[in-house]
């Protein structure tokens, strides 16, 4: 039986259309006779997803029971014997009901893939197991529901279907995706913009990927050898030179000109490894193409012009860059060079660029190792056998006379032994003393440092060629593997530091002490000073041994700057591991600057702190003080007055004004009286974990009863704040909302968590702020709109802000679905590591 094709409606969130684009595909092939059924589709309460439905065969579900609740879900064994043509399966990525056939929907297609019926599903974007790490990064919330990217890659049809962020969030605000009551959480949890809008991304870099992947494999297929340009791809051929940089960028300005382009920088090596361009120099090269988006290939073949055409044609490129040749005049006689041979065999769908750069004509200048890298136990064998072989040998040969062809073969193996053991000069010693007592005993005349046969002198120039061949065979492969082994460990050691970079994990006394094991150091340490005329001083050090005070006293230095360096005790460093040093001696340095770079930033980020909570104090004391003042005033002149007989109930309503009054002055006083304290840097917000409903329904206390609502669920986090300051902020931000809501019209103020995050959201339903006003409301005497002078001078948000930003949270205004004003109040959940907070423990309370 031939099994069923599955096609997939791809969206980047809920909402886009998957299910309604889904349905209308179902209504075109019911039209064309197609026996189609809706096997499972949930529209979600929205009407127009709902009226496609009807003219559909649907087939009933199952209703499973599971904790006490019943469960609708897809009849598999129903729809197998109802056999359709095409099945309808929403949501590719659900968790079925236990006591279901299988743990997930993607499974019960599969089967119905395997009965050969045709299936149309849905899926969003996030739930992709391969990117649950990329979306939780990106919406905080890790998707529990996932389909393996191999369904979804096997299916034989995947449509995207697309929206932009914007009209995606008009849909949510009109209504049509979700209820009333979860609009507000919606939009300002994962129907933020920036969500939305790298989701998006995700799935249209999925689709396109999966695009590139299929037309790689129609050609491939079809052994389509011409270059299709769907995009430009622009292969820039490396030799491992300087002027690699130069071509690197120059094929990143191509790319940049067509949508889409990508820069695939190669590096052909020859199979034998024998000549080869600069590590150090490639690995810039690597770095510089990763940078700019690009990517590095590394690729084998003998025959370069063939393997970098092979290689364009592979990658479906559309052009080639290349630089001018850096040969000599006269090594052209060799062969016309790589460019004009690419650009000659390229044919007419692949362009070639050569490129001018400053390196043109002046030769490869490739570097060369120096110096033997074999054992000193070899050497010594290598000389012993080189010196000594060739007279021990030739005292063997005087004994036993086997022909002057045969004396010079043995004396050449011991040669060639020399040069295996010790390499080059041993096997030259040994090819010099052979041909000197090959001339005198077996060269006639014998016994005489003469040769008279002339073809005796080729034999001997053969005899020292060949040695000195063998043992530059020999030396040099010895020198290849000690620099393969050792660019091993730099690559390891230098792999370890950017990563360190990039994580900013090392502290220095963990750099100092892996610089001490991989030189094998008694002690390392970073020394600094501000100027040459100051003393040297310790920034850190670690290990055993004598501690050092300046450069000179250590066995090994390397500066940093001009008042930093490195100090290494213990033994003596080549200079060929100078170079790693200098990277670790560099990398020091950050680690010291990024440290106390953070140190500057927190007593920064203190004292903006207490300047914040001192400006917002003393907002609160203009702004308050004087309703206070003149309520108090009035209720004395009234009760002084002989004008007017005070009833008893008046005189206590008047003196219950005053008391009223005068707390409240106590209570601007002490704030007052904090604020100096923050200023002097004695008294910080005292952060400690409390669950909102211990604070947020005392904030209510300050408005008419029945103007505000309160949602705060139980199962919110702990959040990590000062009490006080919380209070004083919700109370200032429920004042607000209430002044500005219509009579009848409820406050909400409902609590959320999002990661590692619990937002409070304080829901008006008034005139709302343009968003050209949203950020001028929290500045201080700040009053929009019309508000009556009675209403305050506008100093309530900007006190709110302040507390909130003190206590390492954020304030922002958002409009409200259908017409009014949000506040969202941002903080941090217990438990977590705040982003920048000093680190001195605070003496006391603030609020």
């Amino acid at each position: 039986m031939a099994r069923g094709k599955l096609r997939i409606h791809l969206g980047a969130a809920p909402g886009v259309g998957k299910t309604y684009a889904m349905l209308a595909e179902a209504h075109r092939r019911v039209e064309r006779g197609t026996d189609c059924v809706v096997a499972f589709v949930e529209h979600h309460g929205r009407p127009r997803t709902e009226v496609l439905l009807h003219g559909l065969e649907q087939v009933p579900r199952r209703e499973l029971e599971y904790r006490g609740g019943v469960f609708p879900e897809m009849d598999l064994d129903a729809v197998l014997a109802r056999r359709p043509q095409v099945a309808l399966v929403d949501e590719l990525a659900h968790t079925n009901v236990p006591g279901s056939r299988n743990a997930k929907r993607w499974q019960d297609v599969e089967e119905l893939l395997a009965a050969g019926i045709d299936v149309v599903s849905t899926v969003n974007i996030q739930h992709l197991e391969s990117l649950g790490d990329v979306v939780e990064s990106i919406t905080g919330v890790r998707q529990q529901e996932t389909v393996p990217d191999e369904v979804v890659r096997r299916a034989d049809q995947v449509e995207l279907v697309d929206m932009t962020p914007e009209a995606l969030r008009r849909r949510m605000a009109h209504g049509n995706i979700y209820r009333p009551d979860k609009i507000d959480a919606a939009l300002s949890n994962h129907f933020r913009p920036g969500n939305l809008t790298a989701l998006r991304e995700l799935a249209l870099l999925w689709v396109a990927d999966r695009a590139d992947a299929y037309l790689t494999q129609y050609r491939s297929e079809h052994r389509v050898s011409k270059i299709w340009g769907s995009r430009e791809r622009i292969v820039v051929g490396l030799t491992g030179g300087p002027e690699g940089r130069t071509l690197i960028r120059r094929g990143a300005r191509l790319a940049e000109k067509g949508a889409g382009g990508e820069v695939l920088a190669v590096y052909i090596a020859r199979s034998d490894g024998l000549t080869s361009a600069s590590p150090k120099e490639l690995a810039l090269q690597r770095t510089l193409v990763e940078d700019l988006g690009g990517t590095f290939h590394h690729v084998v073949g003998d025959d370069i012009p063939a393997a970098l055409l092979a290689f364009a044609r592979g990658v479906n490129a559309t052009q080639i860059v290349l630089g001018s040749s850096r040969r000599k005049t006269w090594q052209y006689v060799f062969g016309p060079g790589v460019g004009a041979t690419v650009a000659r065999e390229s044919g007419p769908d692949l362009d070639v660029h050569i490129v001018t750069h400053d390196e043109v004509a002046r030769g490869r200048g490739l570097p060369v190792a120096r110096g033997a890298r074999l054992g000193r136990s070899r050497r010594v064998w290598g000389w012993i056998t080189g010196v000594a072989g060739p007279p021990l040998l030739a005292a063997l040969l005087n004994a036993v006379d086997l022909g002057l062809a045969n004396d010079m073969l043995l004396f050449l193996a011991l040669t060639v032994a020399a040069a295996l053991l010790g390499g080059l000069l041993p096997a030259l010693a040994s090819a010099a003393v052979g041909s000197l007592l090959l001339n005198y005993f077996y060269t006639p005349p014998l016994h005489r440092w003469t040769i008279a046969d002339p073809k005796n002198i080729v034999a001997i120039v053969i005899f020292v060629a060949v040695g000195v061949a063998v043992a530059s065979v020999v030396d040099l492969a010895a020198r290849r593997t000690h620099q393969a082994a050792r660019l091993r460990a730099e690559s390891e050691i230098l792999s370890f530091l950017a990563g360190n970079v990039l994580r900013g994990e090392t502290g220095l006394e963990d750099l100092l002490e892996r610089v001490r094991e991989t030189f094998g150091m008694e002690s390392a340490a970073l020394l600094e000073r501000a100027s040459d005329v100051e003393p040297w001083t310790c920034a850190g050090r670690v290990g055993r041994g004598h501690p050092v005070d300046r450069p000179d006293q250590a066995d090994v230095d390397m500066p940093v700057g001009d008042h930093m360096a490195l100090a290494l005790t213990g033994r003596v460093l080549p200079a060929e591991d100078r170079r790693v040093l200098a990277a670790f001696a560099a990398q020091a340095a950050v680690v010291l600057d990024r440290r106390r770079l953070r140190e500057e930033a927190d007593r920064a980020r203190t004292l903006a702190e207490g300047n914040r909570i001192r400006t917002a104090l003393l907002a609160a004391v203009s702004h308050d003080l004087r309703t206070p003042l003149a309520g108090i005033k009035a209720a004395v002149t009234s009760l002084r007055s002989e004008d007017v007989e005070w009833s008893e109930e008046d005189r206590a309503e008047l003196l219950a004004g005053i008391e009223e009054g005068a707390d409240r002055l106590d209570h601007l006083v002490g704030n007052l009286l904090d604020m100096s304290r923050l200023q002097t840097g004695t008294v910080t917000p005292l952060i400690r974990e409390i669950d909102l409903d211990e604070v947020v329904p005392m904030a209510l206390g300050g408005v008419p009863e029945g103007s505000a609502c309160l949602d705060v669920p139980e199962t919110l986090p702990m959040v990590a704040v000062d009490p006080g300051l919380l209070e004083r902020a919700m109370a200032n931000l429920v004042e607000n909302a209430v002044k500005y809501s219509p009579p009848g019209a409820l406050v909400l103020v409902a609590g959320s968590a999002l990661a590692d995050r619990v937002e409070v959201r304080v829901v008006d339903r008034g005139p709302g702020v343009p968003d050209e006003a949203k950020e001028r409301i929290f500045a201080p005497f700040q009053r929009h709109g019309d508000a009556p002078r009675g209403a305050g001078v506008g100093l309530g948000l900007a006190v709110a802000r302040g507390f909130a930003e003190a206590m390492g949270g954020t304030l922002e205004a958002e409009d409200t679905p259908g017409g009014g004003l949000t506040m969202v109040l941002t903080l941090r959940a217990a438990g977590t590591r705040p982003e920048h907070r000093p680190a001195a423990e605070p003496e006391r309370q603030a609020s």
